[in-house]
């Protein structure tokens, strides 16, 4: 069985990063497994007229990123998602490249939590989400 890092495997400012470039079919994929149809994602000569000028990818597709930090890698496998603050702060548009990051910056050892910082950047830097996860780290296996 594979097992993330236990709580006191973990240490304040321990981090983890996934990056991926958004695509179109991600777009109308996250679209119809949500079924979030929001023209601002899916049509374009609609999101011509918005304030983006374009069609932008769904927040959640770009929060989803720091989901897959938390179970794969930082604790990992076994994590329990309590609780994610989020705020969107630019678009990501088709074929930006997202870096996804999960920071630990507090350990709650009796209770068996961790707070993370979590952000993304795009491919210039610009941070385009920002926030703060806490997450139940795995439990050691049973002997």
């Amino acid at each position: 069985m594979i097992i993330g890092k236990t709580i006191d495997q973990l240490k304040v400012g321990d981090s983890a990063e996934f990056a991926k470039t958004i695509s179109e079919s991600d777009i109308y994929l996250y679209a119809g497994v949500t079924g979030d149809f929001n023209p601002a994602h899916i049509n374009e000569a609609y999101a011509q007229q918005t304030f983006f000028k374009t069609r932008i990818a769904h927040g959640m597709l770009t929060a989803g990123f720091i989901s897959a930090i938390l179970a794969n890698q930082l604790p990992g496998p076994g994590t329990i998602y309590m609780s994610q603050e989020l705020k969107f702060l630019a678009p990501v548009r088709m074929g930006d490249t997202i870096t996804a990051r999960a920071e630990i910056i507090e350990i709650i050892a009796e209770k068996n939590r961790v707070r993370l910082q979590t952000t993304c950047v795009n491919h210039e830097g610009t941070k385009v989400l920002d926030g703060e996860a806490i997450v139940s780290a795995p439990k050691p296996p049973k002997k």
